[in-house]
């Protein structure tokens, strides 16, 4: 079998973006601003994780790292803006694991956006966020009680949006557990948590940032995290296996992506300083208020989690038709 040149060139550049152990080899020195594209609102967790991200950088790179908001259609239209950018290290996108699932769940996506897997280049996963049940105080104490609660009347449960890893993961809740918890979507975290706070959702599918406060005053009780181990951020919660649901899993991450075609060189020097930066005392103390977890790696960590999360959740989707407008 013959192969041309341009092909074997092509591969052994993918293969070179891809690096497995992070290095400053080679490294790339960036002779003007970065910006790093966040697609949604200033204030949420993505985007206060990008902005240290960047202060870390421009410190460490010589030059001013700036985050730029983009926000609209679940995080596409910022997107969408990284994918068509020139991958010369200079636009980079800060982004939840939300952007596997986006275009899949939106009823209308925007014409000539983009392809998730083929159109961005991994550079690092900057973080893992387990997601959690929880429960407004008096709705429920336990999956027991939640359960026999829900068979005999109506209970809705919160999310920060429609087609969100927390909307797909209670629909798989509602299966295994054979209960019918209806969704309300909200446009947010903090709105989400705030109505269950206030007693008008009994329940939400969240990451534990923004709920470990409440559970710590008794304002709300955390049911179960769904990851394959207890979390350190909240050891004293079971998984949803012990408790007997085997077949949900799911938790959030996120991570730091560039265009399509950005050279080896600069995907080394971004792995290194962000490898570097995640091992930080402050970085990690930060991420925890989030409830977020430092994860690092090499480029292939992340490229392999995005597929993985692509390939289940958009069975997931077709399955329970789960749509966003």
């Amino acid at each position: 079998m013959k192969f041309s040149r341009r092909l074997v060139l092509a591969a052994a550049a993918a293969g070179a973006s891809l690096c497995s152990v992070p290095s400053f080899a080679q490294s790339w020195t960036p002779t003007k601003p970065i910006t790093i594209i966040v697609s949604y609102p200033a204030g949420g967790d993505t985007d206060a994780m990008a902005r240290l991200y960047a202060e870390k950088l421009s410190t460490r790179l010589g030059q001013p790292v700036v985050v730029d908001n983009k926000p609209g259609a679940s995080g596409i239209i910022g997107n969408t803006y990284v994918a068509k950018a020139a991958p010369d290290g200079y636009t980079l996108l800060m982004t939840p694991s939300t952007i596997s699932i986006a275009m899949l769940v939106l009823k209308q996506s925007p014409a000539n956006s983009y392809d998730v897997l083929t159109d961005f280049t991994p550079i690092i996963m900057t973080g893992t966020q387990p997601l959690f049940l929880v429960a407004s105080a008096g709705a429920a104490k336990d999956l027991k009680e939640l359960v026999a609660t829900a068979r005999t009347k109506p209970m809705n449960y919160a999310s920060p949006g429609s087609g969100s890893p927390m909307h797909i993961l209670g629909e798989m809740f509602n299966k295994s557990a054979g209960v019918k918890l209806s969704h309300v979507p909200y446009k947010g975290v903090a709105p989400a948590v705030n109505d269950v706070l206030g007693g008008h959702v009994p329940l939400t599918f969240i990451t534990w940032g923004p709920v470990a406060p409440h559970v710590a005053s008794g304002k709300m009780n955390p049911i179960a995290v769904f990851d394959s181990e207890r979390s350190p951020l909240a050891p004293d919660v079971p998984t949803a296996r012990e408790l007997g649901l085997r077949d949900v899993d799911v938790s959030a991450w996120q991570g730091l992506m560039g265009p399509k075609g950005l050279s080896p060189e600069i995907v080394r020097t971004l792995n290194a300083h962000m490898n570097e930066i995640l091992k930080m005392p402050d970085v990690a103390a930060k991420m925890k208020v989030f409830g977020g977890l430092p994860a690092g790696g090499d480029p292939q960590r992340l490229a392999r989690t995005n597929a993985a999360d692509h390939n289940r959740f958009g069975r997931i989707i077709k399955d329970f038709g789960i749509q966003a407008e």
